[in-house]
């Protein structure tokens, strides 16, 4: 019973997290993409203004014409709206799955004693946490030391790509491969919502109370904030694969993980570009074509050998067996019933033939962070044996 209840708090929480998820980054692209796309005003009126930028579009049968000001408008509306609630929701609920799905069961998903044999799993829960924090820490002053000098952007990127590098390294050096990569994404998410937190939407606030004292605002909030905004738009695509692979174990599975995780956030981080750029105006298709290219070549380096003849022969069902109660039962028997799937007799290894093939052999999820170290060569045997019916006698 408390398997299921955790399983109904991981549906609800990814159900939550996904929602709040698509609210935040929807806005987020939609507000980059508005802001290069923003053209300079020409009637007086709105120069008078202050206006810096517009743009009309039509859309759900109305049109639209939003307008942004150099650093704020010369009274303020009564009516603001704010964008932060996606932002923080999206972060709680991430983390609330995280904790529910990771460190209540770290010795099955955030710990892999062949990756690094942690002495309890506290210590791990710790060390999981402290890389979480140090992600923002060590961004944050990145863009304080660095971010107002001349070529500041460039050298941030450069740096906090670095940092990223070392920060992959480690993870996948301490934990298991899936959490590693999660983990990883999960740093990248702290900070775009802490970017949000303690420094986009602290800088408007100041920026309304200088205008509700009748003072001039300080123009050092608004770039500040339009900074951390664009930092933000470039970790989205690493962000979002990062959460989304621990569905392929191929990926977090493979030998030098991470690097083919530095790889990918990259090429995802150069698509990002383009379409930015696109945004502006500018068509810029190497870097769409750099990014693509960098995805091919991870698939291709982390490709599975093909199999041989000796290990497409059909196997007895004696056989299978013996790997399922080596590798298998112990998880999934009387007592333990992971994800409602039972493997104790034969009838049931026939019975759930069809999900044992798709998590140990097609999708290499199982056993969790191999735990109970199967073999390529019994994955090779259990794929023969499905492929060939599925038969228990």
């Amino acid at each position: 019973m408390e398997s299921y209840i955790f399983d109904w708090l991981n549906l609800l929480l990814r159900w939550l997290h996904v929602i709040t998820g698509i609210a935040w980054i929807g806005s987020s692209f939609y507000f980059v993409w508005l802001d290069n796309s923003l053209t300079k005003p020409t009637a007086s009126d709105l120069k008078d203004k202050g206006v810096d930028g517009e743009l009309w579009a039509v859309h759900g049968g109305g049109f639209y014409n939003p307008q942004k000001y150099m650093v704020a408008p010369k009274q303020l509306p009564e009516n603001l709206h704010w964008f932060y609630w996606e932002s923080y929701w999206t972060w709680m609920s991430g983390f609330a799955l995280f904790v529910v799905l990771y460190l209540f069961n770290a010795q099955t998903f955030l710990i892999d004693k062949n990756v690094f044999a942690w002495g309890s799993s506290g210590a791990a829960i710790g060390a999981a946490l402290v890389y979480l924090v140090m992600g923002w820490v060590v961004y944050d002053t990145i863009c304080k030391v660095f971010g107002q000098k001349k070529n500041g952007d460039m050298i941030v990127g450069i740096a906090v790509f670095i940092y990223v590098i070392v920060a992959t390294y480690i993870a996948c050096h301490l934990f298991s491969g899936r959490a590693a990569f999660l983990l990883t994404g999960a740093m990248l998410a702290t900070a775009m919502s802490a970017n949000v937190a303690h420094i986009i939407i602290p800088g408007q606030k100041k920026t309304i109370a200088a205008m509700k004292a009748g003072e001039k605002p300080d123009p050092i909030h608004p770039m500040r904030a339009k900074q951390r905004s664009v930092h933000n738009t470039y970790f989205t695509l690493p962000v979002l694969f990062a959460m989304l692979s621990n569905h392929y174990s191929m990926t977090y599975s493979a030998p030098n993980n991470w690097l083919v995780l530095v790889a990918i956030m990259l090429a995802g981080a150069l698509i990002r570009q383009f379409f930015v750029l696109k945004h502006k105006g500018k068509i810029e298709y190497k870097y769409f074509a750099f990014g693509g290219a960098i995805l091919i070549a991870v698939a291709a380096w982390i490709a599975p050998a093909p199999q041989t003849n000796a290990s497409a022969e059909v196997p007895k069902f004696a056989e299978v067996r013996a790997i399922v109660e080596q590798r298998c039962v112990m998880c999934h028997n009387t007592q333990v019933v992971s994800k409602n799937i039972q493997l104790h007799t034969p009838e049931l290894i026939a019975k759930n033939a069809q999900s044992m093939y798709q998590q140990a052999v097609v999708s290499r999820l199982m056993p969790q962070n191999n735990a109970t170290q199967i073999t390529e060569a019994e994955r090779a045997k259990l794929g023969a044996w499905f492929l060939a019916g599925a038969k228990s006698e």
